[in-house]
């Protein structure tokens, strides 16, 4: 059954008048290094030479964060802690470091939920358009989503090879290609096999996987998908932005693989935009719709729906990036968390107040 989303046009609309400026996205991986253009002697433009290319409209302009994605005060504030560093037998010779997010109400005596980001440096950046910290803050504060942990953890890498950064998410300098965009079970292996029993150990974290989600942006979706896919046991929610559903490494098997399967235990929220990368490589070349971003996320919606999947989608006008997927964060969190338990009762005074901060024990 397919869900329409009303609330994203207020989301969209009623945003601060905070100003735009460019904020890094993931590399665009459809398109590769680009020569400079040879220059032309004067006048040649006039000689049967296309004119310069004119510049296209921002596609991205209307789209920014709202309250829901900055600090206020009165709330409280999760701790961010980390980096820690994961050794991976499932890629050797790699590690992955990873930030947890601990909620301000967190009680150890009670089970909480959890939510894993992959690409987690950009997830967990707070000059960024996703500052997803700010976002838990607020809506476990309002009691829209249930208190979480939240991961935030990076593609693998060697000892030597550098720490993605918000500039250089890891496409060219780490393991990311391998882990996020092949569709094995490999790095579904490093999320529940490495580090879920890392932080049983640590916190107590339900093992119901309706309270587990995952998620991610380009390739980092498609690979939340993947180990949802590949571990339905264990994570049953699955937040995507721009997802890399395309034949980077055979992402866009995806929708007949889930038309040939049995239905799987999964809820999915997708994102996509209609000026993601449309299967054109920079400077042109012949169409691969096998490579188009958003022909594919609108295929494997189709494939869920067809198939009973709880899926909700929406579609913009955005490129490749977050910057329609992060003011919209908040509102994707309430619809994959939307039933979480609640209280009908009246004379709760609990259920009624906001979620305040634990208290110390």
């Amino acid at each position: 059954m397919k869900h329409t989303l009303s609330c994203v046009v207020t989301v969209l609309v009623f945003v601060l008048a905070e100003s735009a400026h460019v904020i890094p996205g993931p590399p665009d991986p459809s398109r590769g290094a680009t020569a400079a253009a040879p220059s032309r002697p004067p006048g040649e433009q006039g000689r049967g030479a296309p004119p310069p290319a004119q510049p296209g409209p921002d596609y991205n302009a209307y789209y920014q964060i709202g309250p829901d994605s900055l600090p206020h005060d009165g709330v409280p504030k999760g701790e961010v802690r980390g980096p820690f560093v994961l050794p991976s037998q499932a890629y050797p010779g790699t590690q992955h470091t990873y930030w947890v997010y601990v909620p301000a109400q967190y009680d150890p005596a009670v089970a909480t939920s959890l939510m894993v980001f992959q690409d987690g440096q950009a997830f967990k950046d707070m000059d960024g358009v996703l500052r997803t910290p700010n976002v838990l803050d607020n809506l476990i504060y309002r009691r829209e989503i249930p208190v979480m942990i939240a991961v935030f953890i990076n593609p693998g890498r060697t000892a030597e090879q550098p720490e993605p950064t918000p500039a250089e998410w890891g496409d060219r300098t780490t393991n990311r290609p391998t882990e996020y965009n092949t569709l094995d079970d490999k790095y579904a292996r490093v999320i529940v096999d490495e580090m879920m029993p890392v932080l049983y150990k640590e916190y107590n974290i339900s093992k119901d996987p309706d309270r587990h989600g995952i998620g991610g942006a380009s390739s980092g979706a498609i690979a939340a998908f993947t180990v949802a896919w590949q571990r339905p046991n264990d994570f049953h929610l699955v937040l995507s932005i721009v997802g890399s559903f395309v034949n980077l490494r055979g992402g866009d098997a995806y929708a007949d693989i889930v038309e040939q399967n049995d239905k799987k235990p999964i809820r999915i929220f997708l994102q996509d935009g209609r000026n993601d990368n449309r299967g054109v490589g920079r400077g042109g070349g012949a169409y691969d719709q096998r490579r188009d971003w958003f022909y594919q996320n609108v295929r494997l919606m189709r494939a869920l729906t067809d198939k009973g999947y709880d899926v909700n989608y929406t579609w913009g006008m955005n490129t490749h990036g977050q910057r329609m997927g992060g003011p919209i964060l908040p509102e994707m969190m309430r619809w994959l968390w939307r039933d979480h338990p609640v209280s009908t009762d009246v004379n709760d005074a609990i259920e009624r107040s906001f979620n305040e901060s634990a208290k110390k024990k």
